[in-house]
């Protein structure tokens, strides 16, 4: 009995320990240099600007339906650099205005910006006196306080009292799953061989367990948030997607192929890639759609697609840069989130070599296979009992 005691102790001990080095490779890169997240999150930034109108027309269902004298508001993945911030002063916008058209007074705020441990909460901080300094110049001294606090930890799992949140956001993350698939690494032959991520060359067994996984964590969610968002309450959720499970084109599985280049080249061993999978998968509108109707907490408002090409960002923020500009810049970008899982791994040596090859060729294979970006929004209400 005092056997099985200490292994079971011993599992639950390494699960932990498991865990807790996941959450602290899983960020994007800190502070403000040349390659963090915060100088390259241009893309995210684009992506919650066309988002702003669903964001908006869920704060005025939300504020017509109820409004609190103090409004808690959450973003789930918020990450760190000026984007956690843009979309607290848009919410704080659009309640302003709904308030104001309904004649309703203006509330105050409880803003929770919430990651894994590991993410770069100090950048937030340190930019929060010059943020509400700026609000209160915008606003005035009529406008009601706002108070923002960080919280850190999974939102794959409760984060907040029962019925405490009046609204949820979170903005490319929820494409993030809590792990890989274990499924892939079980049997003696490892299943995604030279991929690193759902890829058309992977076999239908890889499809599968990275869309079990995508049920069980975005279940999780759900029930998750049910418990915390009031009824009537809104959710607004953005991610990565893929119009055909089958078809992903997704970025991450061009990384992958710089990667098998540097294991021909014998620079990584064969091995390594082969043992490799990204916790992420983009998933297809029909499998959320069902997802969120199997949970059955929330009504669903809005379940819309956009493409972009893997550079419109860039385009429509300087359309001057040439082919070469713009290929450093989604270099940069996709470095500032993948380079502390991939070094971990990989090892950080490899780095300069792996984006240096990544800017080399992204441009042409992206007009070459016509590479676009999915992206999927999410309107949720929470249902009455």
């Amino acid at each position: 009995m005092i056997h099985q005691f200490t292994t079971a102790r011993a599992r639950k001990s390494n699960k932990k320990l498991k865990m807790a080095v996941k959450e602290l490779i899983l960020h994007m890169n800190g502070g403000v240099g040349e390659t963090s997240y915060a100088s390259n999150s241009l893309l995210q930034r684009t992506v919650i600007s066309m988002v702003k109108p669903i964001l908006e027309e869920s704060i005025v269902e939300l504020c017509g339906a109820l409004l609190p004298k103090c409004v808690n508001i959450a973003d789930l993945g918020c990450s760190a650099g000026p984007n956690a911030l843009l979309v607290v002063s848009e919410i704080l916008d659009s309640i302003e205005a709904a308030s104001q058209k309904s004649n309703h007074k203006l509330p105050s705020f409880q803003v929770f910006l919430n990651d894994l441990p590991a993410n770069d909460f100090n950048t937030i901080f340190r930019s929060l006196p010059g943020f509400c300094k700026k609000l209160e110049e915008e606003k005035g001294s009529k406008f009601e306080p706002c108070f923002i606090a960080g919280v850190p930890g999974s939102f794959y799992g409760r984060l907040f009292h029962n019925n405490s949140l009046h609204f949820v956001h979170s903005s490319y993350a929820l494409m993030w799953l809590s792990e890989a698939p274990k499924a892939l690494g079980s049997k003696p032959e490892l299943l995604n061989k030279g991929n690193i991520c759902v890829a058309k060359t992977s076999p239908p067994e890889v499809f599968k367990a990275y869309n079990e996984q995508f049920n069980r964590d975005f279940s999780m969610f759900l029930k998750s948030r049910a418990e915390e968002v009031v009824p009537g309450g809104r959710m607004v959720l953005t991610t990565m997607a893929s119009f055909r499970s089958d078809d992903p084109l997704t970025i991450w599985e061009f990384v992958g192929l710089k990667l098998n280049d540097m294991v021909l080249e014998g620079l990584i061993e064969e091995e390594k890639l082969d043992s490799f999978n990204l916790s992420y998968y983009a998933p297809t509108k029909e499998e959320v759609k069902k997802a969120i109707e199997e949970e059955g907490s929330f009504e669903l408002q809005r379940l819309e697609t956009f493409a972009m090409d893997w550079d419109m960002y860039i385009r429509k923020a300087n359309s001057s840069l040439d082919k070469q500009a713009r290929a450093a810049v989604m270099a940069t970008g996709i470095r500032a989130v993948g380079e502390p899982i991939l070094s971990n791994h990989f090892g950080e040596e490899i780095m300069d070599d792996l984006f240096k090859r990544f800017k080399d060729d992204v441009v042409d294979h992206m007009e070459t296979y016509n590479c676009k970006y999915i992206n999927l929004v999410i309107s949720l209400t929470k249902k009455h009992p």
